[in-house]
């Protein structure tokens, strides 16, 4: 099975359109995504069509029970904040329906996803190391672990006969065979807003019978959306962050 992973989008559907064009091209047999397909951007409603045309595995992402006034927005910066407030009266009923039935935690035979960490999910934290990684792999039941959140792409892996000894893949891409470990958790990275000083959209690859992982980047085109989010009025901030991938 070849699964394609798709990491926070953030209502950047530029990125998001340029991801799917390339992986529709690997034939892949199953879409996931892992949270906050809204936030940050200017076009929530279209970014929800195409995750809900996909058929996507999808878990809730902080920014996506923010709009739903699911989750308390004290704790968010003032941009993000500033961000939710904009994004939550665009929302149709129907993309609230849609965002009101995902689950924090969704698990399927092969794969577990979440946005922040299985041990806590609904806390929303982030895995940044292996400490992060260690909690949920005590939680994760699945040989497969896909994650979000941090917007910066890293690789986690795990033998049963050591199981805290833990390898670590923290490059901006990667590809790279994950035979002979009990567990993988992946974080892609994020398509809409990339925070690892890389400004190409980021996205997964994970074919289960060669047992390759794989983390890519693509060009997209930056400007449009920093056009867009102009536009629409929010932070100038958020247009600018795109070309520095920050």
């Amino acid at each position: 099975m070849k699964i394609a992973i798709l990491g926070d989008i953030h209502a950047n559907l530029d990125a998001l359109l340029t991801v799917v064009e390339v992986l529709q091209r690997e034939n892949v047999d199953a879409w996931v995504q892992v949270g906050d397909i809204v936030g940050y951007g200017p076009e929530p409603s279209a970014c929800i069509d195409v995750v809900r045309e996909l058929g996507c595995v999808t878990c809730l992402g902080n920014h996506d029970a923010a709009v739903l006034g699911r989750l308390d927005t004290s704790y968010f910066n003032t941009v993000a904040r500033a961000a939710v407030h904009w994004t939550a009266p665009q929302l149709r009923p129907a993309d609230r329906e849609f965002l009101n039935e995902l689950q924090l935690v969704v698990q399927r035979d092969e794969f577990t996803a979440v946005h922040g960490t299985l041990h806590m999910p609904e806390k929303f934290g982030y895995v940044l190391s292996v400490v992060e990684a260690l909690e949920s792999f005590e939680h994760q039941q699945t040989p497969l672990c896909f994650v979000g959140h941090s917007h910066v792409p890293a690789m986690y892996l795990r033998r049963e006969e050591s199981p805290r000894d833990i390898h670590v893949v923290p490059h901006s891409e990667a590809e790279i065979s994950y035979r002979g470990f009990d567990r993988l958790l992946m974080n892609v990275g994020s398509v809409g807003q990339p925070r690892d000083e890389d400004p190409r959209a980021a996205y997964g690859i994970v074919d289960t019978d060669l047992q390759i992982a794989s983390i890519r980047r693509v060009h997209y085109d930056i400007e449009s959306v920093q056009h867009k989010i102009r536009e629409a009025g929010l932070p100038e901030v958020l247009a600018n962050r795109l070309a520095l991938g920050v």
